[in-house]
This record gives C-alpha cells, sequence and structure tokens, in this order.
C-alpha cells in the first residue's frame, strides 16, 4: 500500500453532479439540429477539455457550426441550468473532512475552464479547502495527458507515486495513471461502461473503505 501523502480530486462527475446537466445540455443542443446524444458519443467527449470534447462533437456528429459557436450555446444553457441543479456528489464532504483532519493537502484538477471551476466550487464555499486549482487554462496539453497531474504534484511537493488521483472518467483516470499518481476511479453512470483496466482501484463511491483505508493509519 502507498504511502499517500497528498491528494488530487478530479471535479465534473466526481466532485459534483454536473455530467448530468452535460447530458441535459448537450442532448438540446443535438435536439435542435436534428441528431441525438450517445452514449457512445458521451464517453469521446468525456474528459477531455472543452474545446477537444467539442471538436469531438462537431465531428461526430458533422454539425457545420463552428467549435466556439457550439462552446457558446451550450454553456449559455448549462450556467443557467447550474444553481438549480449542481450537487455534491455523495461520501465528497466525508472524504473532505477526513483529509483536513489529518491535515493532508488537496487539490483540484479538471478539465473544465477557470469560470466554470471557480463557479461551481464557490456554489459549496470549496476553494479555500484545496490548496490550488489547476483547470484547463493552466496546462498545455489537456487529459489524457499527464500534464494536469504532473504540475499538481509539483505544486503538492510531493512525487507522483505520493499523490492520490480521483477520476470518474477513462480519459482523467489514464492522464493520473500516466503521471505516476496512485490512481482510483470512481465510475458515475454516464462511464461504469469503460474500460478502467489502468487504475490501482474502481470503488463506488468516494468514501469507499477503499479510499478511506489508505488514510487510517496515518
Amino acid at each position: 500500500m502507498p504511502e499517500i501523502k497528498a491528494v488530487v480530486f478530479d471535479m465534473d462527475g466526481l466532485m459534483f453532479n454536473t455530467e448530468d446537466l452535460y447530458d441535459i445540455v448537450l442532448q438540446s443542443l443535438l435536439e435542435r439540429r436534428g441528431k441525438q446524444f450517445t452514449n457512445e458519443l458521451k464517453m469521446k467527449m468525456m474528459g477531455l477539455p472543452g474545446w477537444k470534447a467539442f471538436q469531438v462533437l462537431k465531428d461526430d456528429c458533422q454539425l457545420s457550426d463552428s467549435v466556439e459557436v457550439l462552446e457558446h450555446e451550450l454553456h449559455g444553457q448549462f450556467y443557467e441550468l447550474l444553481p438549480a441543479h449542481i450537487q455534491m456528489m455523495p461520501g465528497l464532504e466525508t472524504l473532505l473532512a477526513r483529509l483536513e483532519e489529518l491535515k493532508i493537502p488537496k487539490s483540484v484538477a479538471t478539465s473544465s475552464d477557470r469560470e466554470l471551476a471557480n463557479l461551481a466550487l464557490e456554489m459549496f464555499d470549496l476553494p479555500s479547502r484545496f490548496k490550488f486549482i489547476l483547470t484547463s487554462d493552466d496546462v498545455t496539453n489537456g487529459k489524457p495527458h499527464p500534464e494536469v497531474y504532473e504540475k499538481s504534484a509539483e505544486g503538492l511537493g510531493v512525487e507522483p507515486s505520493e499523490m492520490l488521483a480521483l477520476e470518474d472518467s477513462v480519459i482523467g483516470s489514464t492522464a493520473a495513471a500516466a503521471s505516476g499518481a496512485y490512481t482510483i476511479a470512481i465510475p458515475g453512470k454516464h462511464s461504469m461502461s469503460g474500460d478502467f483496466s489502468h487504475v490501482d482501484h474502481v470503488v463506488d463511491r468516494i468514501d469507499n473503505e477503499k479510499i478511506m483505508s489508505l488514510f487510517r493509519s496515518l
């Protein structure tokens, strides 16, 4: 069992139910164009930085709109729905409280942009509980490239192997594992059919015994 000295959290689908909201607005966006949002397409997009995800959407659905137009349209509807629908994922507060009790530093590594990350985290007064927040605006190479997790380890002052990375998507967990982080996947209903053979463990909740036991002896 590794000695975990820091923890990095993905955000969408891991900390919040924002993947549910993306499903709603992407389905609406595509229906206006006579298309359907399939789970296969969802898996291709999930975990990618915004512009890459929208390029996949554009190419896969053969849309004539630019990536910028698609992104602007989706964000408008997404931000409108967010305040009434966003929820913390079950078990998140339990794990955060345990890490704070043990004074284990933690950070966020998300493919969302800075504006969305700040908005979502601030709705639950979470920014001050993390040492720092890395977004798609802070890296040159988005997930599945390991850059965001390599920067996380550097910022937390630990070796990647001493860092626990928590992810819900195949793309995100691929990035974490490639950095050398001890990686645990918590797939949601959107990603549970994915191949997570590259991670150290797959669990059902963020406060699963497999995760909590990593800190019991500290």
